[in-house]
């Protein structure tokens, strides 16, 4: 049910209306879009042109940037977004890629943002055929370079579902020049059914995500129903997402290729990569292989250096400057142990001279035991759990990076094999294997492989990247021998630890056969560990204090004594604010290696006792940054952040009063509810009395549900149990991230419950949401930022319903210049567009009032059709940061 107030409409003549819905019409065809400019105090303004581009099946919602000489020619870059996102994701990369000299194009594909038509999963004949339209429509523009007319200069680059447009989109228009492909993949039919075995939770996802099943092309839709019946795929549906994939037109695709394969990703992994650098390398045309470290199951994804890399290639391939560095052809994030300055983990690279595929370097790893007969239960439950794709598979890759083990396989449904310890460190990049012969009492087979890291003594078992292969052994009965590939890895196995092969028969991310059946596993030979020897890490250098600290061990014991000192004098709890929860002061991060750009600049805000606050911003507003730095995470480059009257800093005291649920939580999934906060609580080291678990839970409402295993939680629970893991101890603050992911209309109304419950108590909660209509009804006052700044902070009915907006709405559309006329007329602060219509924000004086602006409007000519103050959140919010959000 919609809440949102009406907007009330006040009829008004309509005059030349019908001449200009037909001019309007007219310019939306043409092009014509809306005009911003986003500009900073050091560095040159972006300009940025929205418009909708009719490309016969759809109309597909384009933003267009440029910056600097708009005389100067220039190459031009497409920027697609991932699966289930819009334009509005890859904004901020595109306005750096502007500033650097280049034409940039982002678009929403068909089915996402405000873009028409069906999902098609890439179809040649949809999505890859819009961009070819984009293309076509950047070779008019007079500022985009061309290599002859109509053919622009053009890259391509993007995450995901718009890698692979770029891969294909390089394979069907010979226009394309360079692309910058990431964590995508190269055959649809191998990634979602891999040796024949159906990926279920990641399907299900992909058909979540997309809106449900009557988003997509019907044909898709049909196949997808019909697999996830049958429990396993067709050659009709094999066939429909491989003609959909970057394979189908692989040998066309000769241009230079940048690839950054994700390390913790179950849906496209490394194997998936491989293909792609493969396939292009095949071609003759130069390909760079990044393995970074985060990936579809989270993780870091390394977005700064990952995009530095970017352009650098595209400067090389596109500017033609040879100076541009564009890296090894192989490098690979290798991660380990924590950062003792800010608790993150420690990451090193490594790099070869050439991209060494997936099995140089094997090395023979002989494996004890015997032929072993195991279950496949009836309906393929319990599952043996290996990760949880696409919800919690990041986190329990971090903890595996760590040294943490927490997969769970089930007695009597797996066999295992394991090696001797070993004698020196063993590092295995690549896809480890090993033959096996398999009988069945069934047909065939349906088995999961993967090799674990077990610490002496067996007390610790780690699944690298928490990732299973799965392998489908038609014509088991008989007995069969296969080859057994595990996944595609990077990770060091350290001397005295040996290797442990376990193949079960379930695994909870895939379908397996529900009928119970008997297999019976024994190994042919040894295991072969690739190695890539030419991969070398890059060594640390010795701190420089090694070399001088024999010379100046007094100076040191000086500064450690002058540090203390400082310790002693940090500064003093200040009396006045022991009573409120949050004040921020002229709060600055600039980002990383630099001293101009920022994350978060000259913010200052209260938050006091009993508020809900609602932290809002478009994506790279600066949002997350204020939280980590909130939470002692990372430390301010200027500014103060105080919390009851004392300044934050890593590991400050006052933190204990500070409660916090940022990216979801990683549980246990075999331990109940109960059992995973009882642990959780533990780790801390406090006392089991000042937990108030059952307050906690009580506010949470999980009832009954706290007494079962957590893999059996509905995301709703999941959220809730998170929600009262931050709330244990009962902080006076509580700090919420996107709480409401993944809920339904109900969980989303009982997690607005349990917020106003909480601050109900005299607490204070500070939540970011992407939501807008969730924190209307949630919050009691709002912080919203935008580009690193604050833009307005105060009560909810004070910024949406100060009267300072007004709605216009509009028979048709209407050009940018008359737009910009009307953000021109006076006491007008701006004007944006909004679905049909327009946001006018005035200047609160008497030239800028409803009366006013009326009379104004129709000797424009602007075909209105009524005018009122605007009553929701969303349209205040888009006017706050000029309706790009």
């Amino acid at each position: 049910m919609d809440l949102r107030l009406p907007r009330p409409r006040f009829p008004v003549p309509r005059g030349p209306r019908r001449l200009l819905a037909a001019a309007a019409a007219v310019a939306v065809l043409a092009g014509v879009g809306t005009w911003t400019a986003a500009a900073s105090d050091d560095a040159p303004a972006v300009h940025r042109v929205d418009r909708r581009v009719d490309t016969g099946a759809a109309k597909i919602d384009t933003s267009y940037f440029t910056a600097g000489d708009p005389d100067t020619k220039r190459p031009a870059i497409l920027i697609g977004h991932g699966f289930g996102g819009s334009k509005n994701d890859v904004r901020a990369q595109a306005e750096d890629l502007a500033r650097h000299g280049y034409a940039v194009m982002t678009w929403s594909a068909r089915g996402f943002g405000r873009s028409t038509g069906k999902i098609g999963l890439n179809d040649p004949k949809g999505e890859v055929a819009d961009a070819r339209k984009l293309i076509d429509w950047l070779a008019t523009r007079p500022e985009v370079q061309l290599d002859k007319p109509g053919d622009p200069r053009v890259g391509m680059t993007g995450a995901s579902y718009a890698g692979a447009v770029s891969l294909l989109t390089a394979g069907y228009d010979h226009r394309v020049d360079a692309i910058a492909p990431q964590i995508t993949y190269w055959n649809l039919a191998d990634a979602l059914f891999p040796d024949g075995v159906f990926k279920k939770m990641w399907a299900g996802l992909f058909i979540n995500t997309g809106g449900g099943c009557e988003k997509f092309e019907k044909k898709l839709c049909a196949m997808y129903e019909r697999v996830a019946e049958a429990g396993k795929p067709d050659a009709a549906a094999r066939k429909l997402l491989a003609e959909r994939s970057p394979a189908a037109v692989g040998d066309r695709i000769k241009v230079p290729t940048y690839l950054a394969q994700g390390q913790t990703d179950s849906l496209f992994p490394l194997t998936q990569g491989d293909a792609i650098a493969q396939g292009i390398r095949a071609n003759h045309a130069p390909v760079s292989v990044d393995w970074i470290a985060g990936g579809h199951d989270g993780g870091d994804r390394e977005t700064g250096r990952v995009e530095g890399r970017v352009n650098d290639w595209f400067d090389r391939y596109l500017k033609d400057e040879p100076s541009a560095d564009t890296g090894p052809a192989f490098r690979v994030t290798r991660t380990g142990g924590l950062d003792s300055t800010d608790g993150a983990a420690r990451k090193r690279g490594a790099s070869g001279a050439v991209y060494p595929g997936l099995e140089s370097g094997s090395r023979a790893v002989r494996l004890r035991g015997h032929e072993q007969t195991f279950d496949n239960p009836a309906g393929a439950s319990p599952p043996a759990i290996s990760g949880l794709p696409g919800v919690g598979g990041g986190r329990l890759s971090q903890f595996a990076s760590l040294g943490v083990g927490v997969s769970v396989d089930f007695p009597g449904q797996f066999a295992a094999f394991g090696s001797a310890p070993l004698t020196k460190d063993l590092r295995i990049t690549g896809t480890p294997t090993i033959r096996a012969h398999v009988k069945s009492t069934s047909q065939d087979a349906v088995l999961f492989a993967k090799v674990y890291d077990v610490s002496p003594g067996g007390k610790q078992k780690v699944l690298p990247s928490q990732l299973v292969s799965p392998i489908r052994v038609e014509g088991a009965r008989q007995g069969k021998d296969v080859e057994l590939r595990m996944p595609a890895v990077d990770h060091k196995v350290q001397k005295g630890h040996s290797l442990r092969l376990v193949v079960t028969s379930t695994d909870l991310g895939f379908a397996s056969p529900v009928q119970p059946a008997k297999y019976t596993l024994s190994l042919k030979g040894d295991l072969k560990v690739p190695t890539a020897p030419g991969v070398e890490t890059a060594a640390a250098p010795l701190p420089s204090w090694v070399w001088w600290l024999p010379a100046t061990g007094a100076v040191l014991a000086l500064g450690l004594l002058v540090t203390a000192r400082r310790r002693t004098s940090a500064p003093a709890p200040d009396a006045a604010l022991a009573e409120v929860p949050l004040q921020i002061t002229g709060l600055t991060k600039r980002y990383a290696k630099s001293t101009d750009r920022y994350a978060v600049r000259d913010v200052s805000f209260t938050v006091e006792k009993g508020q809900v606050l609602g932290l809002l911003g478009p994506n790279g507003a600066g949002k997350t940054t204020t939280l980590r730095m909130l939470m002692g995470l990372i430390r301010p480059d200027a500014g103060e952040i105080r919390v009851f009257g004392r300044a934050i800093r890593p590991g400050a005291p006052v933190l204990s009063r500070v409660g916090a649920f940022v990216e979801g939580a990683g549980f246990l999934p075999h331990l109940s509810g109960r059992e995973n906060l009882e642990l959780y609580w533990k780790a801390t080291g406090r006392p089991p009395e000042d937990a108030h678990l059952d307050e906690a839970l009580e506010i949470a409402g999980l009832g009954d549900a706290l007494a079962r295993a957590v893999r059996t939680y509905s995301q709703g629970m999941r959220q809730r149990l998170a929600i009262a893991q931050a709330m244990l101890g009962l902080p006076d603050l509580l700090i919420l991230d996107e709480p409401t992911n993944g809920l339904d209309p109900p969980q989303i109304r009982e997690m607005r419950e349990v917020m106003i419950r909480y601050a109900g108590a005299g607490r204070t909660v500070i939540v970011s949401s992407h939501l807008l209509a969730e924190v209307e009804q949630s919050c009691t006052h709002l912080v919203v930022m935008d580009r690193g700044r604050l833009v307005q902070a105060g009560p909810v009915a004070e910024i949406i319903g100060s009267g300072d907006t007004l709605f216009v709405g509009m028979a048709s559309e209407v050009p940018d210049p008359l737009v910009e006329k009307v953000a021109a007329l006076p006491g007008v602060l701006s004007a944006v567009r909004a679905d049909d219509g327009l946001l006018v924000r005035l200047d609160g004086t008497e030239r800028g009032s409803a009366a006013r602006l009326l009379p104004e409007l129709v000797r424009l000519d602007v075909p209105v059709e009524s005018v009122g103050p605007h009553r929701r959140l969303e349209d205040a919010f888009l006017t706050l940061i000029g309706g790009t959000a």
